[in-house]
C-alpha cells in the first residue's frame, strides 16, 4: 500500500521530539529546526522538558512557563472571588496604625482584611485535600479552618490578654455550633423543604459527646473557684486546669487516631458522595493549583493572617472604648465570625447540595477541635509562657457554653434536619449575642495586658 508523502512528512516531524528522532534531527535542514522551535514556543508546559539541545530559546521557554504558572496561580488565589476586594484593608490597617492612634479604625480594617484571608486559607486547604485523600483532607480543613482563631489567641496570650483568649475560643465554639450549623440546617431545609435531610447519626453523637467532655473540663474549675473549695486558693484551680488540658489533648489524639484508622471516619462521606457524582461534577471539583502551590499559599496566607492578628489584638481595648462595645462582645461574637468565614460559606454550600454530613464535619468538627485541642493547647502554651491561662471561663461563659452544647446535642440526636431546626439554632445564637452585648467582666478579672 502506497504511503501519502504528506503523511510521511508529518510523521517525521512528530518523531523529532522523541529520543529516537535525535539522529534525524541532526540530518534535517535548518528550516525544519526553526519550524520545530516555533512549535515548541507555543506548546504546553508538559512539552517543555522535551526541548532539544539545539534549541537556542529553551531557557526562555522554561522561564516564560514558570512566570505564566505563577501569574495564573496569583490570578486564581487573589482575583477569583469578589470577597478578595477586602484584601487591601490589611495594608491600610497597618498604614493607619503607623500614622494615627485611631484604634477603632485599626481594629475595623484589620477585621475586614482578615475575612478574605480566612476564606482563601480554607480554599487552599481544600486544594491540598485533593492530594491527601478524604480523611486527612477533612482533618486539614478543620485544622486550617481554625488557624485564624488560634493565631489570634497566641498573640493575645503573649500580650497577657487571657480573657480575650478564653472568650474568643468560646465564641468560636458557639459560632460553629449555633450560627454555622444553624445556617446550614436553615439553608438546606429551605432548598429541600419537601423532605427532612439526613446525616450520619453515629458521628454526630460522638462529636456531641466530645463537646460535653470539653464542657466538663471547663465546668469543674469554674465550680471549684465559685464554691471556694480549693485546697490551695489560687493554685489548685490552675493545677486542675493544666491536668485536665493534658487529658483533653490525649483524648483528642485518640479521636484523631480513630478517625484516621476507622472505616467509619467522620469525613468518609466526602469520598462516597464524590464517587456518586457524574463526570461533570468531577471536573468541577478538580484541583485548581498544584500540591506544592497549595502548600506555599497556605504558608503565605497563614503568615499574613499572623501579621494582621497582632494589629487586631493590640487594637481591641482601644476599639472597645472608641466604639462603645464591650470587649466580651468583640471577643465572643465579632472575632469568631471573621475566623469562621470559610466554614460558614462551606457548610451552607454543602447543605444546599444535600451533603449534610460534610456540613456537620465542618461545623461540629471545628467546634470539637477548638474545644478538645484549641483550648487545652492554649492552656499548655500559657504554662510554657508563664501566663496563668486556665479553664475557669467564669460562670456566665461556662453556663452559656453548657446550654448551647445541650441544645445542639438534642438537635442532632435523631439524625435529621430541617429549616425549623436551623431557625431555632440561629435564634439561640441571637440570644447569646444579645447577652454578651450587655455583659461586662468585673474589674478583678479584666485583662491587664503585659508586654512580652
Amino acid at each position: 500500500m502506497a504511503k501519502d508523502p504528506q503523511f510521511t512528512g508529518a510523521k517525521s516531524h512528530l518523531e523529532m521530539g522523541s529520543l529516537e528522532g535525535r539522529a534525524v534531527l541532526q540530518l534535517e535542514d535548518e528550516n525544519l529546526v526553526n519550524s520545530k522551535n516555533n512549535d515548541r514556543r507555543t506548546s504546553s508546559m508538559d512539552a517543555t522538558p522535551q526541548i532539544s539541545v539545539f534549541d537556542a530559546d529553551a531557557d526562555d521557554v522554561s522561564c516564560k512557563c514558570m512566570w505564566y504558572n505563577l501569574v495564573r496561580q496569583m490570578q486564581i488565589v487573589l482575583f477569583s472571588k469578589k470577597l478578595n476586594m477586602l484584601i487591601p484593608c490589611g495594608p491600610l490597617a497597618i498604614l493607619v496604625d503607623e500614622l494615627t492612634d485611631h484604634h477603632g479604625w485599626i481594629f475595623f480594617l484589620s477585621l475586614l482584611g482578615i475575612i478574605p484571608l480566612a476564606e482563601r486559607l480554607g480554599w487552599a486547604t481544600e486544594q491540598l485535600a485533593f492530594y491527601t485523600g478524604p480523611t486527612v483532607g477533612g482533618l486539614l480543613n478543620a485544622t486550617f479552618g481554625n488557624a485564624t482563631e488560634l493565631i489570634i489567641s497566641m498573640y493575645a496570650l503573649r500580650s497577657g490578654m487571657i480573657r480575650v483568649v478564653q472568650q474568643s475560643l468560646l465564641g468560636s465554639i458557639l459560632s460553629n455550633t449555633l450560627l454555622v450549623l444553624g445556617c446550614a440546617f436553615f439553608g438546606g431545609g429551605l432548598v429541600h423543604s419537601s423532605k427532612d435531610q439526613v446525616f450520619d447519626k453515629g458521628n454526630a453523637v460522638m462529636n456531641s459527646g466530645l463537646l460535653l467532655m470539653a464542657v466538663m473540663g471547663l465546668l469543674f474549675p469554674a465550680v471549684l473557684h465559685f464554691t471556694h473549695t480549693e485546697v490551695h486558693f489560687g493554685k489548685s484551680e490552675l493545677a486542675l486546669s493544666r491536668f485536665s488540658s493534658c487529658v483533653m489533648l490525649v483524648a483528642y489524639g485518640a479521636y484523631l487516631f480513630y478517625q484516621l484508622t476507622s472505616q467509619n471516619s467522620l469525613y468518609m462521606p466526602i469520598a462516597e458522595e464524590e464517587g456518586e457524582n457524574d463526570g461533570s461534577a468531577d471536573e468541577e471539583e478538580a484541583p485548581e493549583i498544584s500540591k506544592w502551590g497549595s502548600i506555599i499559599w497556605l504558608s503565605i496566607l497563614t503568615l499574613w493572617i499572623a501579621v494582621l492578628s497582632e494589629y487586631l489584638v493590640n487594637a481591641i481595648e482601644g476599639a472597645s472604648v472608641a466604639l462603645s462595645i464591650p470587649v466580651s462582645f468583640i471577643s465572643v461574637i465579632l472575632l469568631p465570625i471573621v475566623g469562621n468565614a470559610a466554614e460558614h460559606a462551606g457548610a451552607v454550600m454543602f447543605a444546599v447540595k444535600d451533603k449534610l454530613d460534610i456540613s456537620l464535619g465542618v461545623a461540629i468538627g471545628s467546634s470539637t477541635q477548638i474545644a478538645m485541642f484549641g483550648i487545652p493547647f492554649c492552656v499548655v502554651i500559657g504554662w510554657i509562657m508563664g501566663r496563668p491561662m486556665d479553664l475557669n471561663f467564669q460562670l456566665f461563659e461556662t453556663a452559656t457554653l453548657f446550654m448551647s452544647v445541650l441544645v445542639v446535642a438534642f438537635m442532632l440526636q435523631d439524625g435529621t434536619s430541617n429549616y425549623f431546626k436551623g431557625l431555632m439554632l440561629l435564634l439561640c445564637y441571637l440570644i447569646v449575642a444579645a447577652s454578651f452585648f450587655v455583659h461586662i467582666d468585673p474589674e478583678s478579672i479584666q485583662d491587664k495586658p503585659k508586654k512580652p
